[in-house]
């Protein structure tokens, strides 16, 4: 209560001042440039104050109340992926990428103006539930989501453990409209899954590793790095790389993660904005080992976001590995996030990735190099088999067989570019004794 009454005082001060000042400079600076600012503060000044003053509901017009709703309006007109953030919304986007948070384990963006999944989290209630990437959320728990900026949807989304939520999808490839009600859990996000060699019966005489990225939070690169010692290890010889519905995450990481696959100080991506601090060059450390050039498919669909889409069209453009799938999402540019001094943070967009063959990625996303489209019945199939704690090895092995394509032609392409090295190696001749 302190604080607020200290908040509401020093914004009161602070309009006062403005006010003043505005005055003063009108009198002083006739023919002064509007661009300047003060007769824009002046006029939203004048509104918080009329607002105080005659506004019928005296209970929704403190300082802060007024303010915050001011800096949330402000920042949502920009553009879906900025917005601003009261202290308890930035403690949950500093928990995200800590890969612990409690909801239903949807990632969200708005797309054309509609509330749209990016990727439901495998083993997640709505993974289980049957939602999928490209899913448009008509309404949550009955309330419209057309006039939510996207913090109030995730808002929504979110919430103590155990309460349900009921989401109306419309699922846009057959324009059927369902109703979901999910119950909210914790989510813990484990960023790197299903490390193994597959089956000799899928990849012949070959040992093809294969590793998924859920997400890329804190701890990826690392445990990134750990699996594939692991792999090489056992004989490794190519790499399935699942990028399969991972939204995204922290940009760093996602340029750690193509370290393992890279020279030391590659470009990876860049970024260009508006202001000279915003054209950057991200390039791989120099420190980290590198590793034996074996072949790698990167599985990419339209639920890989972000920091998937930076690792898919480096590896891409610098040919490093080919990709396998269908287009990804097209979320492409770079948010600040800035913390205020009362805890609050404004989260704005300032640059837009470009792939190392200057591609713009936001937009547009990344097109595979073999492109394989997956139904939506094989999609369920695949992430329901995902969600599940304990699965044959035969049961897995039919089903990528049946219902998963892309994977199917991912190890395809490995042992063709094996089988076509063998071939083309130069012959040793052998010295009789």
């Amino acid at each position: 209560m302190k604080r607020r009454l200290l908040f509401s005082t020093i914004a009161s001060l602070l309009a006062v001042n403005i006010l003043l000042g505005v005055r003063f400079y009108s009198a002083h600076a006739a023919g002064a440039d509007d661009e300047s600012g003060y007769s824009q503060i002046a006029v939203f000044a004048k509104a918080v104050q009329l607002l105080r003053q005659d506004y019928v509901d005296g209970t929704k017009t403190s300082y802060h109340d007024l303010i915050y709703a001011a800096m949330k309006g402000m920042l949502a007109s920009l553009d879906p992926h900025s917005q601003f953030m009261d202290p308890e919304d930035f403690k949950d986007m500093q928990d995200d990428t800590r890969s612990r948070f409690n909801g239903l384990g949807i990632e969200v963006s708005v797309k054309g103006g509609l509330l749209t999944v990016i990727t439901p989290m495998e083993g997640t209630p709505a993974a289980k539930a049957g939602i999928l990437s490209g899913d448009q959320i008509l309404r949550i728990n009955g309330s419209a989501t057309d006039k939510l900026d996207l913090q109030d949807a995730v808002n929504l989304l979110r919430g103590n453990t155990g309460q349900k939520v009921t989401l109306s999808v419309l699922r846009p490839s057959t324009k059927e409209i369902k109703d979901y009600t999910l119950e909210r859990t914790e989510i813990k996000v484990q960023s790197v899954k299903g490390v193994k060699l597959l089956d000799p019966e899928l990849s012949g005489p070959f040992k093809i590793g294969y590793v998924r990225l859920v997400q890329f939070n804190e701890p990826t690169a690392g445990e990134l790095a750990k699996a594939l010692d692991d792999l090489q290890k056992q004989g490794m010889q190519a790499l399935v790389l699942d990028l399969r519905n991972n939204p995204g995450g922290l940009l760093n990481v996602a340029v750690d993660v193509c370290a393992q696959f890279l020279p030391p100080n590659t470009k990876v991506v860049s970024t260009q904005g508006r202001v000279a601090s915003q054209q950057h060059d991200y390039t791989t450390s120099s420190t980290v080992k590198e590793r034996p050039r074996f072949p790698i498919a990167v599985l990419v669909n339209e639920g890989s976001a972000s920091g998937s889409e930076i690792v898919a069209g480096a590896l891409k453009d610098l040919h490093r590995a080919v990709l396998v799938g269908e287009t990804t999402f097209g979320k492409g540019s770079v948010q600040n996030v800035v913390q205020l001094p009362d805890g609050s943070a404004l989260r704005f967009t300032t640059a837009k990735y470009y792939t190392p063959s200057k591609q713009v990625i936001h937009g547009n996303g990344v097109t595979p190099n073999i492109l394989v489209p997956m139904t939506a019945e094989q999609e369920r199939a695949v992430f329901a088999q995902r969600s599940s704690d304990n699965v044959r090895p035969e049961d897995e092995r039919n089903l990528i067989r049946t219902k998963d394509p892309q994977m199917m032609r991912a190890i395809d392409s490995l042992k063709g570019v094996m089988i076509y090295a063998e071939e083309t190696a130069p012959k040793v001749d052998r010295v009789k004794k």
